[in-house]
């Protein structure tokens, strides 16, 4: 219904109320500012009662607001400037406690996560990359971080591995000369979605290889490439793009990877005690 909630509006007009018709014509014109509005400050703004507000999504079919202001989120999250990301942010953190209402939200996104999760293409993305002939990490922008922290990890459990760095759109093809089929791209991509990640995924998808995307939803232009796809929400936090939610995804797929390849991990993990302990890289304990 996110891709149809303005249309529907629309459509809906001529029957709903007077107060209705207030709430219906400011989402029409505005929907990029009552997306993140409450629904105390919608009603404000269109002149009605919070309730009248609520009886409104319900009028829509929504099972209440939340899940009407989230589709109307859906419409606009990749088509967000960095000043509108601000604005659409400050208006909902009204808390002076910054520390508790970012904290709060971000264990509010991983408490979504853990419920929406699919759990049955969560297993298909993990047969994937254990079965990958090799396997290509890619993350701009914010995601960059995402692709290093798997990277990290990754490279301690597979010998197949590849980060793609970013300098630039060429040297990120120039990395993936190689790619083909049997190999897995995992590209990683939030809004606002970047055309290096969506360019990068075409390329792969043109040589024969598999691509896991990592994003927020299926409007996400890596969704319709992808042959598996793990969604998450990125929380927007004013200029801060939060990850909390897709980094708790990576940490259960990363340990899901590593119970299939267990034997491997142990023996790695031995072979870094000994290096670790030749060349005195955390120095010694007090038992030593």
């Amino acid at each position: 219904m996110s891709k149809s909630v303005l249309h529907t509006i629309q459509s809906r007009m001529n029957s709903f109320s007077k107060g209705q018709k207030r709430i219906a014509a400011y989402i029409l014109e505005n929907y990029d500012k009552a997306a993140f509005m409450t629904a105390n400050k919608l009603g404000k703004t269109a002149q009605v009662s919070e309730s009248t507000v609520v009886r409104f999504a319900t009028e829509l079919g929504y099972d209440g607001y939340p899940t009407m202001q989230k589709a109307l989120q859906e419409i606009i999250r990749g088509k967000l400037t960095s000043i509108q990301r601000i604005q659409a942010s400050n208006d909902q953190m009204t808390d002076p406690d910054i520390l508790g209402t970012v904290m709060q939200r971000d264990m509010n996104s991983i408490h979504t996560a853990i419920i929406q999760a699919d759990r049955a293409e969560f297993n298909r993305v993990v047969d994937k990359l254990v079965h990958a002939e090799h396997i290509y990490l890619l993350g701009v922008r914010s995601s960059s971080f995402l692709a290093g922290y798997l990277n990290f990890y990754f490279h301690l459990i597979f010998k197949n591995v590849t980060l793609v760095q970013n300098f630039s759109a060429g040297e990120i093809f120039e990395q993936m000369l190689h790619i083909g089929p049997g190999d897995v791209l995992v590209g990683i991509s939030f809004p606002r979605y970047s055309k290096m990640t969506e360019n990068a995924v075409h390329f792969a998808c043109d040589r024969g290889a598999d691509v896991i995307a990592i994003t927020d939803s299926q409007m996400s232009p890596l969704y319709q490439l992808a042959s598996a796809s793990l969604l998450v929400r990125s929380d927007m936090i004013s200029m801060v793009d939060s990850m909390a939610a897709p980094l708790s995804l990576l940490n259960a797929l990363i340990v899901a990877v590593g119970r299939q390849k267990k034997e491997e991990i142990s023996n790695t993990y031995s072979d870094l005690e000994k290096v670790w302990s030749r060349y005195n890289i955390f120095g010694k304990t007090e038992d030593e």
